[in-house]
């Protein structure tokens, strides 16, 4: 299934749009940047995703594509995120670098490592390959020495531009600098920063109650605060594409200030920008915050869908479009909405034809790895939780009942991966209704005479004419007919046919479910 011919996507509409303005380049860099303050959670995923289907799309122009993504571990530890352990050891390190602050979990060697770590193997998951930069190396490596000189020589035009987005004007001395005091590694409480015009920077910390001279070209003390710091870094590294979030999109945002920083301060033009709306739970509260502690993360969403179908869900959506991810019901449909896109992009539904490139575009889009060249099995997730839960959750005895359809290493590894999220779905997520177990063996059921002469009829026939009931369809007539000869409603007999099965009085649609638990075993609980 090719997708040369069918470049439908958002992604590939920004991919124009940046060699459009960009001009025609050896290597496009695109780039992404998450602050590793606490958890890095599914909201900011949105971002990083978004960089990574827009690279995908430069790609399948023939065009080479830098994808960075910036690690802001220089960044102030400024708030303790609620849900952390040793509270007290952190709050001794608030306001020194978050690359500075100790794991609380005691695990990796610092605080933003911990989230790093986590966030990176998240990724991989995914099928995202991007080039980390680390920031604490990169300005303790005075790589951006020329940068901070360009940003204080400008003082006066930074000031300015920022002034014209301010409610009130920046005083007269201020300098477009964060300062980690030499004595106590802090950064908010530095007073009276004065500089020489050249390399000498002074200031006076308020917190340990001392004066330092430093020099620039030297220092591994200083840093320039986000607006600043994030156009001199367009600059620094020749960004051609990265998004922003619509808490930076604002008039007066981040954005606003960037891009004119960025033209008037370092002599270079702003890369394209797409601005993304958030991600939420449903019925988890709104917006994502690490600081509060109501997180999702990669993982946790991988755990209920496979790593196709995470992709698929951004992918679907335009940027400019707020959703929220579901992990009640909702589960089954996204699953039975993928599965029946997958066989429209591959031609086995039929749709207009918009529709079926459109499908295409963000199947090809939301692959990790190749695309398969024949649609992968599709076992219904649906079915699958009811097989799974038949089977006592054992995967290698539920997956005979697929093992017709199950042709090839892309098969097996969809196969496996659905019914670990089938597994942990049912056992965290779905509601109690949707639950059931298989009794262990015949139980003593009170039953009324039309009831009995029900399940009496149904034994018989299931024991005489299983082979004749290829489909479920074919069980189900049957059982209609019994129904019809003895003059009841199927209400009034199917609600013991599930007492005997699972001991409640409703479940899966019944005709399925006895040929998925097999013939022998109803029999048995019969």
């Amino acid at each position: 299934m090719s997708g040369q011919n069918h470049l439908v996507h958002w992604a590939d509409n920004t991919a124009d749009r940046i060699i459009r303005q960009k001009g025609d380049k050896d290597t496009y860099v695109v780039a992404s940047g998450i602050t590793p303050s606490g958890v890095v959670h599914f909201g900011n995923f949105r971002e990083v995703i978004t960089v990574d289907l827009v690279a995908r799309a430069l790609r399948s122009r023939g065009k080479k594509v830098r994808f960075i993504f910036s690690w802001d571990n220089y960044d102030t530890f400024r708030k303790i995120p609620v849900d952390m352990p040793n509270q007290e050891l952190l709050k001794k390190h608030l306001f020194q670098p978050i690359v500075d602050t100790p794991d609380p979990h005691g695990v990796e060697e610092n605080y933003a490592s911990a989230s790093i770590k986590s966030f990176e193997s998240q990724l991989e998951k995914v099928g995202i390959e991007v080039d980390f930069l680390y920031q604490a190396d990169k300005y303790r490596n005075r790589e951006y020495v020329e940068g901070i000189a360009t940003t204080l020589k400008n003082t006066d035009t930074v000031r300015k531009i920022l002034d014209q987005h301010r409610k009130e004007p920046l005083a007269k001395d201020w300098l477009p600098l964060s300062v980690y005091c030499d004595g106590c590694n802090t950064d908010n409480k530095i007073t009276n920063l004065k500089w020489d015009g050249e390399n000498a920077l002074s200031y006076h910390c308020d917190n340990c109650t001392s004066d330092h001279t430093i020099d620039l070209k030297t220092t591994t003390k200083v840093k320039l605060p986000w607006r600043e710091d994030w156009p001199m870094r367009w600059a620094f590294e020749k960004v051609d594409f990265e998004p922003g979030g619509k808490d930076h999109s604002s008039q007066g945002g981040s954005y606003t200030t960037a891009k004119e920083l960025a033209a008037e301060v370092y002599s270079y033009q702003p890369p394209v920008y797409l601005q993304y709306d958030f991600v939420s739970v449903k019925g988890g509260g709104g917006k994502m915050s690490s600081s509060a502690g109501n997180v999702i993360t990669v993982n946790d969403v991988l755990k209920v869908y496979e790593p196709e179908m995470v992709r698929w869900i951004f992918a679907s959506y335009k940027t400019n479009v707020d959703f929220s991810i579901s992990f009640d019901l909702d589960v089954l449909k996204t699953y039975e909405d993928f599965d029946r896109q997958e066989r429209l992009a591959y031609g086995l539904d039929l749709g207009n034809e918009k529709k079926t490139n459109m499908a295409k575009r963000v199947l090809e889009l939301s692959q990790v790895g190749q695309i398969p060249e024949v649609c992968p099995i599709q076992p219904s997730f649906r079915h699958l939780c009811n097989i799974l839960q038949i089977n006592d959750f054992n995967i290698d005895v539920a997956k005979k009942y697929y093992a017709d359809s199950i042709k090839s290493p892309r098969d097996q590894r969809r196969f496996e991966q659905r019914s670990e999220c089938a597994k942990f779905w049912i056992e965290n997520y779905a509601p109690d209704e949707f639950k059931f177990q298989i009794n262990k063996g015949k139980i003593d059921i009170e039953m009324n005479d039309v009831e009995k002469s029900f399940v009496t009829n149904l034994k018989d026939v299931l024991g005489s004419d299983w082979d004749k009931f290829e489909t479920d369809k074919d069980l189900h007539e049957k059982m209609y007919e019994i129904i019809h000869t003895l003059e009841v409603k199927p209400a009034e007999v199917f609600p013991v046919m599930y007492k005997h099965l699972i001991n409640r009085e409703k479940g899966p649609k019944l005709a399925g479910f006895i040929k998925s638990i097999g013939k022998e075993r109803v029999i048995s609980l019969l």
